[in-house]
């Protein structure tokens, strides 16, 4: 079996993966992370210089660029400057790093780094209902913050593609909301404003603090830096 089903403390049903189930899961998320360096290195080896310099030396530094990021999304994300009673929270910064990876090498590696981000969040923090619930809140809506890769080369591209990454978040986390938990809804509320003020409330208030953290000059002067280092 790759999961067990838990009746959690207010009565609904939990899917819980098992040792196996883990095990799949880590395969998942290695294979994740090999799809998005493969995809990084493609992106490099457009420029016929870099391919020619070995721009395919540049894998196990992007590797453990991606590997230093999402660990450090998981560390944070337990780090919970206020939770909300059915789910969600407002985190240290847990988001930001996971759309650095877009950040750094592009769509293909944000994306695929995000969502293997959502299979790991799987590992230590399951809630599950429902199975599709499991695909549109872990792996869609944790895997909408590699859309920051779309602002790789842009300018301000760091803000831009962080809030374009928890803006995806939140259109799935509102999807999942209305679909999945329209029973939760405040008495007197639709399920759909429910659901997009309920996530939009954690979301926002992460994003908009994280926002204000990277507008200080050195923080994004740093960052910068850091994006110069992995992409050399």
């Amino acid at each position: 079996m790759l999961y067990e089903i838990v009746v959690d403390s207010y009565g609904d049903t939990t899917y819980v993966p098992t040792t196996l189930g883990n095990v799949l899961l880590v395969a998942v998320i290695l294979v994740l992370l090999a799809a998005g360096l493969f995809f990084a290195r493609k992106h490099s080896g457009k420029d016929s210089a870099n391919v020619r310099s070995g721009a395919g030396k540049l894998t196990v530094k992007q590797l453990a660029f991606c590997a230093c990021a999402m660990a450090l999304g998981t560390v944070l994300s337990n780090v919970k400057l206020f939770s909300f009673p059915w789910g969600g929270s407002i985190t240290l910064l847990s988001m930001f790093f996971i759309c650095l990876p877009g950040y750094w090498f592009g769509l293909g590696a944000g994306l695929t780094t995000a969502v293997a981000y959502g299979v790991l969040q799987l590992l230590f923090d399951p809630y599950v209902l429902f199975p599709m619930q499991l695909v549109v809140d872990y792996l869609l809506a944790f895997g909408a913050l590699g859309l920051s890769g779309l602002f790789s080369h842009s300018r301000n591209g760091l803000i831009k593609g962080y809030l374009l990454g928890i803006f995806g978040r939140w259109v799935f986390t509102t999807l999942s909301g209305w679909i999945f938990f329209s029973s939760y809804a405040w008495e007197g509320w639709h399920p759909i404003p429910y659901s997009m003020a309920y996530n939009g409330i954690y979301i926002g208030a992460e994003g908009a603090i994280t926002v204000v953290i990277l507008a200080i000059p050195a923080v994004r002067n740093g960052l910068g830096r850091i994006k110069q280092l992995a992409s050399e």
